[in-house]
């Protein structure tokens, strides 16, 4: 058996819900696997083949102790800017789209999205199919391959989940359920009520309610919690704040207009006082500054020079910060950047900050999508410490350093003081090797105590299933999964 885990909204924690569900399956001896038919996101991860999905389902894989696969995210939306987005259709770039024509592309995605579930269910048996946004989007039923469409072809029990944090829960769950479609409603199972502020008992009469005005269970009231796990879109971004407790190092995240993988620093935020900063913002004060990922270098790198954000970068330098280019930050440290046309749309050759003696090259429609491991091997207080990392490369473009010094094994580029360094690898700064050569250094420079990040591991994936099973009927749950026997 298989369930699908839709929301009242977006960012009421569907993607949490599904991982502490694979986790707690998983736990149990059952076999599953996570499922999300469409995603839109920035975030997004490259499986051992090469496909790129959306990072919640490579979250939710590793919580299920399986590894991540296209299957598990058949259609993953890139959004460009300009009502454009890229459509990586099987962990493969499909075609770049407008929305009013990607809608002409539902029925074959939809029948792409159903054919990758039951390859999922044929090997897993048992799979949790996450939905997008908000379930009872009126307006999108004839095309929603996410939620109804998708409902609809696979016929599977639904739970509902609530975010009560923001208020209205009871207009939320009621509402929802009233303009489900009339196939749909009977689907849905059971309710959860998520991010709960206090005690969940002081909810108890809001549960009786709930049950009483819609007729369908409430399985748990789930208390707010902080785990450590890899945000899933943008709309995480408006929640971060400063994340370390006491702040003694800075670091600078420029928020890029088209920021991508900003989950690379969120175990640096663990360790440090990190701020995702606009463009235009100062950057005096802050012991390290690093340029993110983005959907479009190009235009990103005009919006930061309009807004002298390069000048700023090369007053940094002369302090002595360090300044670290991430894939598209990567390349906006570089002297310049030749556009065919396949970047920004338009042929052009732009300057770079002028950072690292680089040039990259946009000349054809291929995306580099590859796990690496490499041992950092550029000079300089920080790469110096780091060893071995691993993370994975998503990017368009090719960049040439000439007699640039490497920053890692046959990829990147850094100055000969170690200061200014670049590189193509995503999650990077997921490594505690990394973060730690970065915090030893800017703790030494500062003059304060240094404390050795570790990461979460698995730890994290089982507290979220233990926070989960103490507040979740599981037992409602494992039900309709059986004994783990397809």
């Amino acid at each position: 058996m298989s369930l699908i885990v839709l929301g009242t909204a977006s960012h009421v924690g569907k993607s949490m819900t599904v991982t502490a569900l694979c986790r707690a399956l998983s736990r149990r001896g059952i076999s599953v696997a996570p499922f999300k038919s469409q995603n839109m996101s920035l975030n997004s991860y490259v499986t051992a083949d090469g496909s790129e999905i959306g990072i919640a389902q490579a979250v939710q894989a590793f919580a299920a102790g399986v590894e991540p696969e296209a299957d598990m995210n058949p259609v993953l939306l890139k959004p460009k800017g300009d009502r454009t987005s890229q459509v990586v259709l099987l962990g493969r770039p499909y075609k770049d789209v407008q929305i009013q024509d990607y809608y002409t592309e539902t029925d074959l995605l939809l029948s792409e999205a159903v054919s990758a579930f039951e390859r999922l269910r044929e090997r897993y048996g048992h799979v949790v199919v996450e939905g997008a946004g908000g379930a009872a989007e009126v307006n999108l039923y004839d095309r929603d391959i996410a939620n109804i469409r998708l409902a609809r072809a696979l016929r599977l029990p639904i739970v509902l989940v609530a975010d009560i944090e923001r208020g209205g829960v009871f207009a939320q769950v009621y509402g929802t359920l009233a303009l489900l479609p009339e196939d749909i409603r009977p689907l849905v199972a059971g309710v959860i009520v998520n991010k709960f502020r206090g005690d969940p008992w002081l909810f108890a009469s809001g549960v009786a309610k709930l049950e009483e005005l819609t007729g369908v269970p409430v399985l748990g009231v789930v208390p707010y919690t902080d785990i450590p796990l890899p945000s899933e879109d943008s709309l995480s971004l408006t929640d971060k704040g400063r994340q370390a407790a006491g702040g003694a190092i800075r670091i600078a995240v420029v928020r890029l207009p088209r920021i991508a993988n900003f989950t690379d620093f969120e175990l640096l935020e663990r360790h440090a006082a990190v701020d995702y900063v606009p463009p235009g913002a100062p950057l005096s004060g802050y012991d390290c500054i690093i340029l993110p990922g983005t959907k479009n270098t190009v235009e990103d790198l005009a919006a930061l020079s309009c807004h002298g954000t390069g000048e700023e970068l090369r007053r940094a330098r002369e302090r002595g910060v360090p300044v670290i280019g991430i894939c598209g930050g990567y390349q906006m440290l570089g002297s310049r950047i030749v556009d065919a046309g396949t970047e920004s749309g338009t042929p052009g050759e732009h300057p770079g900050f002028g950072l690292l003696d680089v040039t990259t090259t946009f000349s054809g429609y291929h995306k580099t999508t590859v796990q690496v491991r490499r041992r950092a091997t550029g000079p300089g207080p920080i790469l110096s410490r780091m060893g071995e990392v691993a993370g994975y490369e998503i990017h368009m473009g090719e960049t040439e350093r000439g007699s640039t010094l490497e920053a890692f094994a046959g990829e990147g580029a850094v100055t000969p003081d170690g200061l200014v360094f670049g590189t193509y690898m995503h999650g990077l700064f997921q490594n505690p090797g990394a973060v730690n050569a970065l915090l030893a250094y800017l703790s030494e420079r500062r003059g304060v105590p240094f404390e050795p990040a570790t990461a979460g591991g698995d730890a994290a994936y089982d507290a979220l299933a233990r926070h989960f099973e103490e507040h979740v009927d599981m037992n409602a749950i494992v039900a309709w999964f059986g004994d783990g026997e397809e």
